[in-house]
């Protein structure tokens, strides 16, 4: 099994690259939704707040590649030819997913502050941050995972600051090299 791994900053674009894997036929694990399950498992309301909290538990619990060893499971059972797996967090998440699937290719995808904060203003999910400094503070926090670490390891690295039609083009036709279909 192939397995893609994304990383990026918060609305760096990962969700997108999802959306186009999907479109091609490509099983989509989102290792934020393992996040989500556990928060509202715990009678939470999904906030940035509670799921940086839950992921701070489950890294301080279980170790640093806590939410990766969780995701593997679900990957498996896609027994699909090629899986990308969006939201990896940190450096140790990648090892993990690198010792664990032998064929697995991590894609950064990065985006000026400026360009996500726009985005994060406009795309209106319940973990999204308001305000600059929230985006700072998210962006600090997810940091100290060793976000900065794994998007120094990507394979590929695709910049996001153009159109939609831009970025897709430049994904999609990544992902059918990558083994996506077409």
């Amino acid at each position: 099994m192939k397995v893609i791994g994304i990383v990026g900053m918060p609305a760096s674009g990962k969700g997108e690259v999802s959306r186009i894997a999907r479109e091609l036929g490509i099983p989509v694990v989102v290792m934020g939704d393992v996040i989500r399950e556990r928060v509202k498992a715990a009678g939470l309301p999904v906030t940035d707040e509670n799921l940086g909290a839950m992921s701070g538990k489950l890294r301080s619990e279980l170790g640093m590649d806590a939410i990766a060893r969780i995701t593997i499971p679900l990957i498996e059972a896609e027994a699909a030819p090629v899986v990308l797996v969006d939201g990896i967090r940190g450096d140790h998440e990648v090892a993990t997913f690198r010792k664990h699937f032998p064929d697995f290719t991590l894609i950064g995808i990065v985006s000026s502050f400026e360009t996500r904060y726009r985005r994060l203003a406009n795309r209106g999910r319940s973990d999204d941050s308001l305000t600059a400094e929230e985006l700072r503070v998210r962006d600090e926090r997810e940091l100290g995972w060793g976000l900065g670490r794994a998007l120094a390891q990507a394979d590929y690295t695709v910049v996001n600051e153009g159109t939609l039609e831009e970025f897709t083009a430049e994904i999609r036709a990544l992902l059918c090299r990558q083994g996506g279909r077409t």
